[in-house]
């Protein structure tokens, strides 16, 4: 998940200057346009002069110096200007004077822009604390390790400088084993996140309650639906979320999954294998239980040891290169070892950056557990499904 950066001190370089070759040609560049000026009016006759040079270095270091260097800067340009008319013996002249105090006042419109680029970017900076926040309260970033399983969990908001939106992802040991959600609201903005809070907390506290994942899921629906009521502008909390219910009990080497409409999660194996856990009953997603269809049924696979759990939602799936080609995680991942979950998602992050040549436009929550020991086997996996109470 982004970090937001703090805010920019008095010795700190101000917020967007960039890194890498660019920020560094650009923090020379005021020097160097004195420079040039100063070159330009001593080699050129003089009815030619470098002052547009002069004026352009304080204020192209505006935004990029903290308030003395961009002071400084002006200072040396200032005296750059005098000390040229001095040589030329136009110092105390109309034309010098003139050019003196334009640089003067050119220097102070400097140290004005200085200033408001300054508090914009503490503005900002506290914009991102505080979202930086929210994101850490609504998802908080899982622990590595949750009842002997590995786990981790990666989130990327698509909206530039935003650090949550409609994805959401919750792990938790409970006296059933570790259970595990995966969902993607619809809808973008403020609603998004609303029902996403609403998601997690109901999740939160039906996980260490109910007996089954249909249960769970149930009590999913159920706030949804009484908090869609609740708030008339929130648009029945945006509809509907596709959801993916996990669950993992102790030391038993199974794995028990509700799929609510949600991309199918990956099962990969440490020889590189994988299998994807298609469900043979699909299910409509949360939020559609008024429709009058069966609300799915969890299905148990084999979740040997060494194997890790690969769950995602569609912002991974949908990603496109310029040519317009989806993001397939099974086709990507496939034959590659990787140790951990931890390196899983490492890697799956920077693969598909270099699909689109930059950023996602969806939001994309991955999450994956492994289930520490050997290397699983090379092995095909069928569903074995568990029937669940209908009226959970």
């Amino acid at each position: 998940m982004g970090l937001g950066r703090k805010g920019s001190g008095g010795g700190r370089r101000a917020a967007g200057v960039g890194s890498g070759p660019a920020r560094r040609v650009l923090r020379v560049l005021p020097g160097v346009m004195i420079a040039a000026g100063l070159a330009f009016d001593l080699l050129t006759p003089p009815s030619f002069t470098g002052s547009p040079s002069f004026s352009a270095a304080p204020l192209i270091a505006a935004p990029l110096y903290t308030l003395w260097a961009t002071a400084l800067t002006g200072v040396l340009a200032v005296l750059a200007v005098f000390l040229l008319h001095l040589h030329h013996g136009t110092s105390w002249t109309a034309h010098g004077l003139t050019e003196v105090a334009t640089m003067v006042t050119v220097a102070g419109l400097a140290l004005l822009i200085n200033r408001v680029v300054r508090r914009s970017g503490e503005r900002l900076a506290s914009a991102r604390g505080i979202a930086e926040a929210a994101q850490r309260a609504v998802l908080p970033k899982p622990a590595e390790r949750i009842g002997g399983l590995h786990v981790s969990a990666w989130y990327e908001a698509a909206q530039a400088d935003a650090f949550i939106g409609g994805d959401l992802y919750a792990v938790q040991e409970t006296p059933y084993g570790v259970r595990l959600a995966v969902g993607d609201v619809r809808g973008k903005g403020l609603g998004a996140v609303e029902a996403v809070a609403v998601v997690l907390g109901a999740f939160r506290e039906a996980a260490e309650t109910e007996p089954t994942l249909e249960a769970v899921a149930q009590r999913l629906e159920r706030a949804l639906d009484r908090e869609g009521a609740r708030r008339e502008g929130l648009d029945a909390v945006e509809g509907f979320t596709t959801c993916v219910l996990g669950e993992i009990p102790p030391d038993s080497g199974v794995l028990r999954l509700l799929n609510r409409g949600h991309p199918e999660p990956l099962l990969l194996y440490g020889d590189g294998d994988l299998a994807v856990l298609a469900p043979t009953d699909p299910a409509l997603p949360l939020g559609m239980g008024d429709l009058g269809v069966r609300p799915g049924r969890t299905e148990q696979w084999a979740f040997p040891a060494g194997a890790v759990l690969l769950l995602y939602t569609d912002g991974l799936t949908e990603a496109r290169d310029r040519a317009g080609a989806f993001y397939d995680p099974a086709a990507r991942l496939r034959g590659r070892v990787l140790a951990g979950p931890h390196a899983l998602l490492g890697a799956l992050s920077s693969d598909v950056r270099r699909h689109t040549g930059g950023g996602t436009t969806d939001d994309m929550a991955l999450l994956a557990v492994g289930r520490p020991g050997r290397r699983a086997e090379r092995r095909r996996t069928v569903p074995v499904v568990r029937r669940g109470d209908d009226t959970a």
